[in-house]
């Protein structure tokens, strides 16, 4: 086949793919018991975040995260025995890619968690992810004593019935929507989630206050929403990936599906070659720490977060985000140029995620590979970094790109296809 037919064959692929992007309605239609949702997961599976890895690979805080979810579910009473379960073989580990979910950072789902689910009412598809669990001490950093787990059984006895029950008499929210205007109040959607959860609160209060629940536990929930300024990220993330699986599997589209890091591995999905991973090894990233941290320190990236970016805001959207230089490091000028080197190796600019700052322009969306190989720019993500060591939690947050090794291979793969 001739260099221009095959460019005309992945051109009408790519179109049909950024078209299913843009069509994309994600709700976020309810809350269901993991187990219940996610067929798979029994008692011997946790779903993490990123590419496949078993646990001898597993970083530092990944392992914490799966100690403390073995402990939260009752399969081990102390962290010693929960190490032992997790390197004993009996426990299979599966990314969360692989059944319709995401999660933040370590990413760890285990059956008895409640879950958002997120129904894509024009694609057909469906997503799920963990409640976010606020800050501090915290399983997606792998934090995992007592005060962890019991705040995990929380999410799982309060919170996720709760607001289960308000999004069942609310009729759902309107995910695109949502993000769409937290993006014009100066979220970027995937570090900054002031406005968009702020806004989830003020939709889902009517409601809380209708359900019929105790008001004690009315003014738990309320209290714990009020103090968590990134209770949106994970419904967010949720929304994307419903968006971006609905364009997966286009015969010849060079389309990024997938971004997503386990914290040891960086790996990629593109929408024509299947479910197949192609990885890199993750950096760590570069911004600002805590104080009495180091970048020594700095586990690294992880998470499905990258999802954000994948569909086309997080670092992509920072130029209408600018106080996230103040968490992230880097200048009002940084923000901007972040957000216009992106266009160039994207195949559209979104119909409904659009920056003020940038006179309404569309956010870049739909990540090529060929334009990633031809223009030698990687995608930008923004996101928090972990502490090596299990269980300290979060040091600080900043700027990574993926491994160009990634694009490379999918790429090459992509020749071989065609």
């Amino acid at each position: 086949m001739s260099g221009t037919r095959t460019g005309e064959m992945i051109d009408r692929a790519n179109a049909e793919a950024i078209a299913r992007v843009m069509a994309a309605t994600p709700v976020l239609a309810g809350v269901a018991r993991a187990g219940d949702v996610i067929p798979a997961l029994g008692d011997d599976l946790l779903l993490h975040a990123g590419p496949p890895i078993g646990w001898e690979r597993m970083s530092g805080p990944v392992r914490g995260a799966v100690i403390g979810a073995l402990l939260y579910e009752r399969r081990a009473r102390t962290e010693a025995e929960a190490a032992a379960l997790a390197a004993s073989g009996r426990i299979r580990f599966e990314p969360c890619h692989h059944h319709a979910a995401v999660g933040p950072m370590a990413g760890i789902i285990s059956r008895s968690m409640p879950l958002c689910v997120i129904e894509n009412r024009a694609g057909g598809t469906r997503a799920y992810t963990t409640f976010n669990e606020g800050y501090g001490k915290v399983l997606r950093y792998g934090a995992y004593d007592e005060s962890v787990v019991e705040r995990l059984r929380w999410i799982e006895g309060t919170l996720g019935p709760v607001i289960g029950r308000a999004l069942e008499l609310a009729g759902g929210l309107d995910m695109k929507a949502l993000i769409s205007q937290a993006l014009q109040m100066g979220d970027e959607g995937h570090n900054r989630n002031k406005a968009g959860s702020a806004l989830l609160s003020r939709l889902l209060g009517p409601f809380i206050v209708r359900s019929g629940v105790p008001t004690a536990q009315q003014a738990e929930v309320f209290s714990f929403l009020a103090g968590n300024d990134i209770a949106m990220l994970n419904p967010v993330m949720a929304a994307c990936k419903a968006t971006m699986d609905a364009a997966h599997g286009i015969a010849h589209s060079t389309l990024v599906t997938t971004m997503a890091r386990n914290g040891t591995d960086f790996g990629i999905r593109v929408s024509g070659l299947g479910d197949r991973w192609f990885t890199g090894p993750s950096e760590v990233p570069r911004g600002l720490y805590f104080p009495g941290f180091t970048a020594e320190d700095g586990n690294p990236d992880m998470g499905d977060s990258a999802i954000t970016e994948t569909a086309g805001i997080g670092a992509f959207a920072m130029a209408g985000a600018p106080a996230i230089v103040t968490f992230i490091g880097g200048t009002v000028h940084d923000a901007v140029a972040s957000t216009l080197e992106m266009y160039e190796i994207t195949l559209a600019e979104h119909e409904a995620f659009r920056i003020p700052a940038l006179d309404f322009r569309g956010t870049p969306a739909g990540i090529d590979i060929r334009k990633v190989i031809r223009t030698g720019i990687l995608p930008r993500i923004n996101t928090g970094i972990a502490h090596r060591q299990a269980g300290i939690g979060q040091v600080g947050a900043g700027l990574v790109r993926p491994p160009r090794i990634c694009f490379e291979e999918a790429l090459r793969a992509m020749a071989d296809a065609i």
